[in-house]
């Protein structure tokens, strides 16, 4: 939660020598004697702010609140934290850090680093903000690699939370990404651009609404020694699993998201089951057929069958397998565990038609993306009933029978 903010209140925990100091540096209140007035008793001081032009006094109350806003133990915590970064060498730290512990308060610290080191502002005041969050999603089993930082790495990042929330929910038109080093922890601050919102303000003299395009925010943290990353993201929780696997994809190089250990969701692939099964999908979504070429049988004792069927001239191919297969190996004696499938889609009206291969794995594996063409697709997925649900959601079979909890 945010603190409490008043100009009167920071006013009189900031000295008066500090609070001269950053009016002088903006060529403000310049025959103003703040020598004249005790610490604390600033009245007088409160009424030369008010004279201020009210457009100046709303540009100064954003700095005056953000560094009131690091004023609390966090605050110094993450100053430090950034100077880390930027001081290099051990001993240029060292100074640093006593020579700012060595102020006789949090106010002073936050407003002497604001005045005298910018450098180190921007960062300390993402990593204080990100310290008072809540609500994290983790994931482990990431590859223990260095998260990349370059240029087009980042562009990359954004350009995937961008694509999914463009494709998802209609908003995030463009995306700023802005990445920091914390010690061993590599965080991305990310802010997609939200729905168009009104708002009633001031602005000088007049008084309206005003249409205005805010930005929402994303934050990955991520641990290379422990092969974890932390997610927050207020709103749907259907977006975390697509933003961590777009992270997995741009920052650590990998080809498919790790399946998470404690996800406990479970794809139902029972109802591929039946002969007369077929996917469903929007018209609308370019999709022009979907068909099954592969399945994978899992037997009792951990044995597997895998059967594949090229679906291009006879869509229920697969079936036809079955069929010869059920004399010697009947329906109750397996489960499938997996599911290979063959989809053509046309995003362009002008150009052909893209044909895309992917599996679905018992429990909570797909190899999709999460790119314009994988949205559509696990939609489709999910309109055909094959989607990934907790277990306690039990799903009923063709045959009224229960989706299984496990695979033998």
């Amino acid at each position: 939660m945010a603190r409490h903010y008043s100009t009167k209140d920071f006013f009189r925990n900031t000295p008066n020598a500090l609070l001269a100091r950053y009016f002088k540096a903006r060529g403000l209140l310049q025959n103003f004697d703040f020598s004249a007035i005790k610490e604390t008793k600033i009245e007088p001081l409160f009424e030369a702010w008010l004279a201020l032009p009210d457009v100046m006094r709303a540009s100064l109350d954003t700095e005056l609140r953000e560094v009131g806003e690091m004023s609390p133990d966090k605050g110094t915590k993450a100053i430090i934290d950034e100077a880390e970064f930027h001081l290099s060498e051990v001993d240029e730290h060292a100074v640093f850090v006593a020579k700012l512990m060595s102020l006789p308060g949090h106010y002073e610290r936050a407003m002497t680093t604001f005045l005298d080191y910018p450098a180190l502002w921007k960062g300390a005041t993402r990593f204080c903000h990100a310290d008072s969050l809540s609500h994290w999603r983790k994931r482990k089993n990431l590859p223990q690699v260095k998260a990349a930082v370059d240029q087009e790495s980042i562009k990359a990042l954004a350009a995937g939370i961008s694509r999914y929330f463009r494709q998802a929910e209609g908003r995030g038109m463009r995306c700023k990404v802005e990445p920091y080093r914390r010690g061993e922890l590599d965080y991305f601050f990310a802010y997609p651009k939200d729905y168009a919102r009104q708002a009633v303000e001031w602005v000088g003299d007049e008084f309206g609404r005003r249409p205005h395009h805010p930005a929402f925010e994303i934050v990955f943290v991520y641990s290379e020694q422990d092969g974890r990353l932390d997610l927050h993201l207020t709103g749907d929780r259907r977006a975390v699993e697509p933003l961590q696997a777009i992270f997995a994809e741009t920052i650590l190089k990998c080809e498919e998201l790790p399946a998470d250990p404690t996800d406990t969701r479970i794809y139902n692939l029972s109802p591929v089951r039946r002969k007369y099964f077929s996917f469903t999908w929007n018209p609308s979504s370019g999709i022009e057929s979907v068909s099954i070429n592969k399945l994978r049988l899992s037997l009792h004792k951990g044995k597997k069958l895998t059967l594949e069927a090229n679906p291009k001239h006879d869509y229920k191919a697969i079936y036809a397998l079955l069929d010869k297969l059920a004399p010697v190996l009947p329906s109750h004696e397996y489960e499938i565990s997996q599911v290979g499938i063959t989809a053509t889609i046309k995003l362009d009206p002008k150009a052909a038609a893209k044909t895309v291969t992917f599996q679905v794995t018992y429990p909570n594996s797909c190899s999709l993306k999460y790119d314009e063409i994988g949205l559509k697709l696990r939609a489709m997925l999910e309109a055909s009933g094959i989607e990934p649900k907790e277990p306690t959601e039990d799903v009923a079979t063709a045959d009224n029978t229960v989706a299984p909890a496990s695979i033998l």
